[in-house]
């Protein structure tokens, strides 16, 4: 072309969840079977779901209204019902008029990134959700500033580390967080999210908190929407159905909107971003219309509870192979559906690898090995997934110097994930020795 078309540094920006499929579906056609822990869809990995709610999306897909366009900021009596549920945390109260319904969360992400001036930065965490980062340094054009989650502090932030950042980085106007975490699951304190706020309003900042899996917590621990914290701040919290009913493939997640109106630049901000939303008109309505009638359903709390236990169980199974792994820093996972760990410093090298016996797969996956810049734990990866057909994501691609993996805990079956993880488990300590 006669000029370039993407600006400098957009090739490198990958996907990792998803790319990893690719490699994954080569193999699948030399004979491997894969076992999918890379991308968190219950959906995928067998998640039934419920009659009576399939019912609701069937008798609202009956009815004429469901098929045409809603308001641009969402369907009005489900905003009002949100606006019921949120407010009944008795934090910053809010009215129809401060939630905005997207496409998804992605489609929400893009917006709230790529409606801040260039020069703005968010605070992200590492390692964090890749659609974030991808979004933050697309529109900076610049590397992400990042507070850091400490494996050896079960996947903590050190809040005086944030504090560090805001002061070193003018540039910074929010912080973001992800609450219970993706990738590691970890699920914030109530007393770490008032000290993140405290900061934010020490240096006149809004915070972006991604609640996607709020309502997904165990192992004893529990946390709190940033809407009962966050008092006289400016904030938007990130919500939605695609993991929680679960229905990702109705894209449907909305953002609340705390203090809009307590700074005028916070104001132009998020008008801004229902601007731009109001350029496609408005998200999907069906989803919307079935929201409120599902969660409101006698059988909702009791199939969300019946869910969590069963992630509660497989936390505790991956856990407890892979914390036996001698270099592995393995924290249990007590929100969402994600388990990260990290490798001891200079564990992984490049000499290390797993006996293939099927020579086409090998051939593959020496291929990609052997390729520059390839990251020391994607090869441990791809030598997993050749050898065992278990589909991980390397912890590199979450915006991280560390080096890991992130598995799912989705699986529906527990002696086939007593399988999975004992298999894992003990590759790792094979390739670790080789």
């Amino acid at each position: 072309m006669r000029r370039e078309l993407v600006s400098p540094g957009a090739g490198e920006m990958t996907y990792e969840i998803r790319n990893i499929v690719n490699v994954a579906e080569k193999l699948q056609k030399c004979g491997v079977k894969i076992n999918w822990e890379n991308i968190g869809d219950p959906i995928v990995k067998g998640e039934v779901i419920p009659d009576w709610m399939k019912k609701i999306v069937a008798d609202e897909a009956m009815k004429n209204e469901s098929w045409g366009y809603c308001h641009t900021r969402g369907v009005l009596e489900t905003r009002e019902f949100i606006c019921s549920i949120t407010n009944g945390h008795g934090g910053a109260q809010i009215t129809p008029d401060d939630i905005i319904f997207f496409n998804g969360l992605g489609d929400a992400i893009a917006k709230i990134y790529g409606c801040l001036d260039s020069g703005s930065r968010v605070l992200v965490p590492s390692p964090t959700y890749t659609t974030h980062t991808l979004a933050e340094t697309a529109n900076a054009g610049a590397a992400p500033i990042c507070y850091h989650l400490r494996p050896e502090n079960c996947w903590h932030p050190d809040v005086e580390e944030i504090r560090s950042q805001v002061v070193a980085n003018p540039s910074v106007v929010a912080i973001m967080l992800i609450n219970p975490d993706n990738p590691t699951g970890m699920v914030y304190p109530k007393e770490t999210l008032e000290k993140i706020v405290a900061i934010a309003r020490e240096f006149d900042l809004f915070i972006i908190s991604d609640e996607v899996y709020n309502n997904i917590v165990y192992n004893g621990e529990s946390t709190v929407p940033i809407c009962e914290v966050v008092g006289d701040v400016p904030a938007l919290a990130l919500k939605g159905i695609s993991k929680e009913f679960p229905w990702p493939g109705s894209r449907c997640g909305w953002i609340e909107t705390y203090n809009f109106g307590k700074d005028p630049s916070f104001q132009k901000y998020v008008n801004s971003i229902l601007t731009l939303k109001m350029n496609e008109v408005c998200s999907t309505t069906l989803p919307q219309k079935c929201l409120p009638i599902v969660m409101q359903h006698p059988q909702y709390p009791v199939y969300l509870e019946e869910r969590t236990k069963r992630y509660e169980k497989m936390s505790n199974i991956t856990w407890n192979f892979l914390k036996e792994v001698k270099g592995l820093q393995v924290n249990r996972t007590n929100g969402a559906f994600y388990m990260s760990v990290a490798f001891d410093k200079g564990l992984l090298n490049d000499k290390q690898s797993l006996p293939i016996d099927n020579a086409e797969v090998r051939a593959l996956v020496e291929g990609l090995v052997n390729k520059a810049n390839v990251s020391l734990d994607k090869r441990l990866v791809y030598y997993i997934l050749a050898a065992t057909g278990i589909c991980i994501v390397p912890l590199s691609s979450f915006n991280t110097n560390l080096q890991g993996f992130r598995v799912t805990l989705l699986e529906r079956d527990e002696k086939e994930c007593q399988r999975i993880y004992g298999t894992l488990a003990q590759k790792i300590g094979e390739y670790l020795a080789s």
